[in-house]
């Protein structure tokens, strides 16, 4: 007989090796609800989690570990104490399950760096299954009108990106450069850069990538592969000066190697994408001061922002690109993505 929660558990830590499981379904305990989950998004976050690419993670995922960061659910059941959400609620769950909410950086609105992070699919167990855990203090509410395949990329891909572009702090009509912009956190990119009235580079390989950059609206798509020289690329489509601002959206060394070329006098280069090796960026001081270069990091993003992030969706200005797959299909998922051959998001359906 089912124990009634199926859940996909990384059984072997460092390698792509994925086993679906029958779990007992828990029970909520003092300020936790019990979230029926519907749908979670597939980051490649959750790649580097599973393979132990990143080294500061690397001990809390162990065998058994359910993955994932990015769902939806509805809340089926409350713990003692719980008045931040009610059952019948649609809720979303992030890369952060929960923090501490009191140090100097959570009470600060800087909770992605507080030392007391819970890790979805990391240190405590995440999205992969029907039925979580959660603080209900951390959980964030889904706009009314909105499909949970869609809102679970948002979660993290779709914050993410938002997070960083508004660090960048542009004004509109502003040159946004996107490096990976055809991937899961690139493409949303293009959509909130529009919708804020910025003017996308979308920087990526191949005409899958281009076609889908295009048709979300950037204005210039260039091709890493067929173009020699992207810094040059980039400094010609934007008025022979450079961006205002590039995001590096994905991980590559290539990526960050060039980003600093590809903006203007006063640039800023937003770092994003997590490499699983040390990667320097290939900038001087002479030139930071010369070029007056802002360099800056964004990590996922703020409980605010996620609220914000879904009021985009739920406005219908961002519509994320996505391929709903069943959680068989796991395995095969992290596979294509560690070839590069997912264009948009990738989300499985979570089935009793």
């Amino acid at each position: 007989m089912s124990k009634g929660n199926i859940a996909a558990v990384y059984d072997k830590p460092g390698e792509v090796s994925i086993s679906i499981e029958d779990r007992e379904i828990p029970s909520p305990g003092h300020g936790q609800v019990l979230v029926e989950i519907s749908h979670s998004g597939v980051c490649h976050s959750d790649y580097h989690l599973m393979t132990n690419d990143w080294p500061w993670m690397a001990g809390a995922v162990v065998p058994g570990r359910v993955g994932g960061h990015e769902g939806v659910g509805i809340v089926r059941k409350l713990g003692e104490g719980v008045v931040a959400v009610k059952e019948g609620d649609s809720v979303g769950i992030k890369w952060l399950a929960g923090v501490c909410l009191s140090c100097e950086l959570c009470l600060a609105g800087k909770d992605p760096w507080c030392a007391s992070q819970q890790v979805s699919g990391g240190n405590v167990d995440g999205t992969f299954q029907r039925y979580s855990l959660q603080d209900a203090k951390y959980l964030t509410p889904i706009p009314a009108g909105c499909r949970p395949e869609e809102a679970s990329v948002m979660l993290c891909a779709g914050v993410t990106i938002y997070a960083a572009i508004k660090k960048c702090k542009l004004p509109p009509g502003a040159w946004l450069a996107i490096s990976g912009a055809g991937g899961g956190l690139g493409h949303l990119g293009i959509q909130f850069g529009r919708a804020m009235g910025l003017r996308v580079v979308a920087i990526d390989g191949g005409s899958e990538k281009e076609k889908l950059c295009k048709s979300l609206g950037a204005e210039v798509f260039i091709d890493f592969t067929k173009t020699q020289d992207v810094p040059a690329a980039v400094t010609q489509a934007t008025d022979g000066l450079g961006a205002n601002a590039v995001v590096v959206a994905n991980a590559a060394a290539s990526a960050y190697k060039a980003a600093p070329q590809l903006v203007r006098l006063g640039g800023t280069v937003m770092c994003v994408g997590i490499p699983g090796q040390p990667t320097p960026l290939d900038v001087d001081a002479a030139s930071v001061i010369l070029k007056d270069l802002h360099i800056g990091g964004s990590a996922v993003g703020t409980r605010i922002e996620a609220i914000e992030c879904m009021a985009y969706l739920a406005r219908g200005q961002v519509k994320p690109i996505i391929k709903v797959h069943k959680l068989n299909d796991l395995a095969q998922i992290f596979q294509d993505m560690a070839k590069g051959e997912i264009a948009g998001r990738t989300v499985v359906e979570i089935s009793a």
